[in-house]
This record gives structure tokens, sequence and C-alpha cells, in this order.
């Protein structure tokens, strides 16, 4: 009986505490810039992809080293105890 009332009050406090955002009011949205609309609508500008695109770069390239070098080592030793691969 315990274990049953202790699991409905943690499910009901999930269950609360999940729904409790749904209920609060958000702010409406900011007002446009005050320039907006004298030169024509603006696109939105584009999300710069620089930095991470270069980051997966080096990580992707790090990571073949690795391998590389893993690989090499293994058939260094296979050789030394006279293994062929």
């Amino acid at each position: 009986m315990k274990t049953m009332v202790k699991l409905l009050v943690l499910g009901g406090g999930l269950l609360f505490g999940t729904a409790l955002p749904a209920f609060s009011d958000e702010p409406g949205p900011p007002p446009p810039p005050s320039g907006h609309g004298t030169g024509g609508d603006q696109g939105p500008a584009g999300a710069p992809i620089d930095g991470g695109l270069g980051i997966l770069i080096t990580m992707g390239a790090a990571y073949g080293c690795k391998k590389y070098l893993q690989a090499r080592n293994k058939i260094q030793k296979a050789e030394n105890y006279g293994i062929k691969q």
C-alpha cells in the first residue's frame, strides 16, 4: 500500500511539474525594428556554420588519425610476433 501511494504521489508530481509551464502566459513577440518596412522587408540572416563545421572537420581528422595509428600499431605488434596479416 505504501509503494502504491509513493508511486501515485511521484506520478502526480511529475505530471503537475511538466504540465505547469503549459499554463503560464508567454509575452508576445517583440515589436519590429524602427527601420522595418522602409526599404522593403529583409529576409532572416543566415546562421553561421563556419565554427561548427571547422570543429567537426578537426574532430573527424583526429579520429581518423587515431584509428590509423591503432591499426598500424596492431600490424607492427603482429609482425613482431611473426604473425602475418
